[in-house]
């Protein structure tokens, strides 16, 4: 089992940055790719960004590439989504996920722990 905690969202100004924090606690966190998704009002949830056990390959949506990053501390058991230049329609909750597989993967279905969320809301 792994639990997964996510913290740092906020309201931000439109062009404004937040870095979201997700602390994972149970089994090996360097055995899980993890990913970050979000869920806008009355939309499906998303993929944003994933990485793999090591933090040496990552992948975004063409959405946010260039302006999120997405790392991992395995030390710390955290993984961070640094968010640049947001945009008002990004605001949602954003989820942190754990996979059970060394690479990563952009598939909802594939993950089989999730945090409960933060919210993000970007003001015009």
């Amino acid at each position: 089992q792994v639990q997964l905690v996510e913290s740092g969202g906020g309201l931000v100004q439109a062009g404004g940055s937040l870095r979201l924090s997700c602390a994972a606690s149970g089994r090996i966190f360097s055995n899980y790719a993890m990913g970050w998704f979000r869920q806008a009002p009355g939309k499906e949830r998303e993929f944003v960004a994933t990485i793999n056990w090591s933090g040496v390959s990552t992948y975004y949506a063409d959405s946010v590439k260039g302006r999120f990053t997405i790392s991992r501390d395995n030390a710390k058991n955290t993984v961070y989504l640094q968010m640049n230049s947001l945009k008002p329609e990004e605001t949602a909750v954003y989820y942190c996920a754990a996979a059970r597989t060394n690479s990563y993967t952009v598939y909802a279905r594939r993950y089989d722990y999730w945090g409960q969320g933060t919210q993000v809301t970007v003001s015009s």
